[in-house]
């Protein structure tokens, strides 16, 4: 086994070390909208569903390189509203484009051809496209160092028809297939070889 000390030598490889290991993780495309209602949108695969009483996820987007949060982490502070819009192989192009470093208050979604449809109860929009999309307010906001732990709680949840069974409240499996976040910089992963395992008794 290869020992490696994030808190000594290795310390400035952590993210290169950690985000090729803890793989695959789920893409939340984050819509916010800042004062003045512009909105953004943003890709972060820091981010998972963390517990169900309350619904809560979180998202952590880290600094810019000059020590600044990124817009969306300033976004939500403001205005303590996001929806994380989950990628699935339909829209995985446009959400590569949101990623793309734009001028200030430019709308990634229309540089990604990516539709903004009115949310329910937050004002950041949904993306028309995503296969699901959590209208989120934010809990808290945890710094630790240069990550900005964002901790929403889930208000609504929108699904793509097809994906969801009303009958027993679960996601098909053969009718959703999300992408996930591998090794940096540039690798992803399909999901579509599915196998069921049974919990024992």
């Amino acid at each position: 086994m290869i020992e490696l000390d994030l808190t000594g030598p290795h310390r400035e490889d952590a993210y290169r070390i950690l985000a090729g290991l803890v793989t695959p993780r789920p893409i939340a495309l984050t819509t916010t909208v800042d004062l003045e209602g512009r909105v953004n949108a943003a890709p972060f695969s820091f981010f998972n569903v963390l517990g169900d009483s309350p619904p809560i996820v979180c998202i952590c987007p880290g600094d810019r390189a000059s020590g600044e949060p990124k817009d969306t982490a300033r976004n939500i502070r403001l205005t303590q509203e996001f929806v994380v819009n989950l990628v699935d192989e339909s829209i995985m192009q446009g959400m590569n484009l949101c990623a793309a470093s734009l001028p200030p208050g430019e709308n990634e979604l229309l540089h990604a051809g990516l539709t903004a449809t009115p949310s329910s109860v937050v004002k950041p929009p949904r993306i028309a496209e995503a296969p699901a999309s959590l209208e989120c307010r934010s809990h808290s906001i945890i710094e630790i160092g240069d990550n900005r732990l964002i901790i929403g709680e889930v208000l609504r949840v929108h699904v793509r028809e097809g994906i969801f069974d009303p009958d027993t409240w679960l996601i098909q499996p053969g009718e959703y297939h999300p992408i996930g976040r591998m090794q940096s910089p540039n690798w992803y992963c399909k999901t579509q070889d599915l196998f069921e395992m049974k919990r024992p008794q």
